[in-house]
C-alpha cells in the first residue's frame, strides 16, 4: 500500500487500487471508537449519455436513474431490506447519490465487520424485476412530488436552470415523474454493469485499524471481477453565458429565499489538480470575505433587517461544471443582490485588504484541520476529492501558496456580473 502522510494534520492514508480495479484508501484513527466505511461508485445524474467499454454504439437512459439504481440496491433476493438488517446491527447506515457519484455508508462502535459483510454484499448483488422495479416507481414519484413543493429545493434548482443551457448538471437528481416512468430492470442492469465495475468506484474506511489486515478483510468480500475498459461520458457543450438573469417562484414560505448563482463553466482538464484546489480555496476566501458573518456587507444587511442569518457560501464543481452558490433569507432579496454585486464592484476597484485575507486564510485552513476530527467528514471527503483526481491532503498543502495577488486575480476572473443569476422562492 502506498502511504501519503500529512504532517500538518498528523494522519496518514493507506492507499490501494487492487487488480480489479477498485482503490481502497484507509485512514487508520488510532484510540479512535467511531468507524466508518463508505463505498462509491464514479456515476451520478449527470451520467445519462455515454458508451459502454467495448462497445461502440452511445447508449442514453431517462434522468434520474442513478438515484433509482440507489434505492433499488437495498432491496434483496430474499425479501429483505439490507438497511433494515444494518439497522438491526445497531449501525447507522444510509446512502446517497450526487450529480456525480453514488455512495453506500455506515457508521458504527460494534459489529464493524458484520456490517462490512452486509454492505458489501449487497452492493455487488443487485436484485431487479419488473415487479420490484415498478413498486419503486410510486415510491420515488412520491419523493419527487415531496421535493417539487419544499422550497430550500426549488430555489437551488432553478438557480442552475437560470445559468445552464445543456448542462445535465442543471436535471434534478430523482428526475421526473415522466423520465422515471421509463425506467426498467435491463436499464438498471446496463447501468449496473457498467459503472458498479470495481474500476469505476473508490472504498474509504477510517477507524481504529491496522491498514493491512483490513485491506485483506476487504478484498476477501469482493466478487471476482477483472479489470474493465474506460467508460466514454458524453457531455452536451455548453455556452459560457447564463441563460437568464433571474427566475422567481411563489411557494408557501414564511419569507423570501435566494440564492445568488455564479457561473464558473469549467473545461474538463482546462486546469491541472493544483489549481483547481487553489482557484476553490481562493473562493472560499473571497466569499467570507464579501459576505461572510465578520464582512461589513453582512453586517450592514443584517442590522437592516435586509437578511435573517448567515447565508450558506459554495463553490461546486465537477468534470464539466463550476459555480458558486449563496442562499439565505432576505426581506428584499434584490435589494441584498444590488449590495452584493456594489460590495463586488468595490472589492474589484479596491482590492482586497490584506488583514482580512490573512484573517480569513487562517479561519478556512482552521476549518480544513478540523474536519479531520470527525470519521464522517473525513471520509465522505476523500472519496468525493477522490473522484475529482484530488487528494483531501492537498487543501492543507496548497492554502500555503494563495497570496493576495492571486486572490485579487480570481474575484475579476469569476465574480463577473454577466455571469450572475438571482434565485427567489417567495409568498404566493
Amino acid at each position: 500500500m502506498q502511504i501519503i502522510e500529512n504532517l500538518k494534520v498528523k494522519e496518514k492514508l493507506y492507499i490501494e487500487k487492487l487488480q480489479n480495479g477498485l482503490t481502497v484508501m484507509i485512514i487508520p484513527k488510532p484510540g479512535m471508537k467511531k468507524k466508518y466505511m463508505i463505498w462509491g461508485t464514479n456515476y451520478g445524474s449527470n451520467d445519462n449519455k455515454f458508451i459502454v467499454p467495448g462497445e461502440e454504439e452511445v447508449t442514453e437512459v431517462p434522468n434520474g436513474v442513478a438515484h433509482f439504481l440507489e434505492h433499488k440496491l437495498f432491496e434483496q433476493e430474499n425479501g429483505t431490506n439490507s438497511l433494515d438488517t444494518l439497522t438491526a446491527l445497531g449501525v447507522n447506515a444510509n446512502a446517497y447519490t450526487t450529480n456525480d457519484h453514488t455512495a453506500y455508508l455506515f457508521e458504527c462502535t460494534d459489529n464493524f465487520y458484520e456490517a462490512m459483510d452486509e454492505l458489501m454484499d449487497y452492493v455487488q448483488h443487485p436484485y431487479f424485476t419488473d415487479e420490484n422495479v415498478e413498486k419503486e416507481k410510486g415510491i420515488i414519484g412520491q419523493e419527487i412530488r415531496m421535493y417539487d413543493d419544499y422550497p430550500d429545493w426549488r430555489v437551488y434548482l432553478n438557480t442552475l436552470e437560470a445559468m445552464y443551457h445543456e448542462n445535465p448538471i442543471k436535471i434534478d437528481i430523482t428526475g421526473t415523474i415522466e423520465t422515471i416512468s421509463k425506467i426498467d430492470k435491463d436499464i438498471l442492469y446496463k447501468c449496473y454493469n457498467t459503472f458498479y465495475h470495481p474500476s469505476n468506484m473508490a472504498m474509504v474506511i477510517v477507524g481504529d485499524f491496522k491498514p493491512e489486515e483490513l485491506l485483506e478483510e476487504v478484498k476477501k468480500r469482493l466478487v471476482k471481477k477483472e479489470a474493465s475498459g474506460e467508460i466514454k461520458r458524453i457531455y452536451p457543450e455548453e455556452k459560457e453565458e447564463i441563460v437568464k438573469p433571474e427566475i422567481i417562484q411563489k411557494l408557501e414560505v414564511s419569507n423570501p429565499i435566494y440564492t445568488i448563482g455564479i457561473k464558473d463553466v469549467r473545461k474538463e482538464n482546462s486546469n491541472n489538480k493544483n489549481e483547481i484546489i487553489k482557484k476553490h480555496i481562493s473562493i472560499e476566501i473571497l466569499l467570507n470575505i464579501i459576505f461572510g458573518r465578520s464582512s461589513k456587507l453582512y453586517q450592514d444587511l443584517y442590522k437592516d433587517g435586509i437578511i435573517y442569518g448567515e447565508p450558506s457560501l459554495d463553490y461546486e464543481f465537477g468534470k464539466n461544471y463550476a459555480h458558486i452558490l449563496i442562499t439565505g433569507m432576505s426581506s428584499n432579496p434584490r435589494k441584498m443582490y444590488d449590495s452584493f454585486k456594489q460590495r463586488v464592484k468595490e472589492l474589484k476597484n479596491n482590492g482586497i485588504d490584506k488583514n482580512d485575507f490573512e484573517r480569513l486564510k487562517k479561519m478556512i485552513y482552521g476549518n480544513y484541520v478540523r474536519e479531520y476530527n470527525d470519521v464522517q467528514d473525513i471520509a465522505r471527503m476523500f472519496l468525493s476529492d477522490y473522484f475529482k483526481g484530488i487528494c483531501s491532503f492537498d487543501y492543507l498543502e496548497e492554502i500555503e501558496g494563495i497570496n493576495v495577488e492571486y486572490l485579487n486575480q480570481v474575484l475579476k476572473d469569476v465574480f463577473k456580473e454577466e455571469k450572475m443569476v438571482l434565485s427567489i422562492v417567495e409568498n404566493e
